[in-house]
């Protein structure tokens, strides 16, 4: 349940991104930098501060 979720906002905020970027300001790119590196720091480190926070919300593994 929790990658389901996981999944979800990801791709919300992506997609969020994207829009904003669009139609406010180019920089809100950075916010899918942001996104990225995240992620890519969560790979070597198996730790994911959206992950955290889904548990302590109560959201099972």
């Amino acid at each position: 349940m929790l990658n389901k979720y996981f999944r979800v906002i990801v791709g919300f905020m992506v997609l969020l991104m994207v829009t904003l970027s669009y139609y406010v300001s180019i920089n809100w790119l950075w916010f899918g930098v942001f996104i990225g590196v995240n992620m890519i720091q969560s790979a070597f480190t198996k730790w994911c501060l959206l992950e955290t926070i889904l548990i302590k919300l109560g959201v099972k593994k």
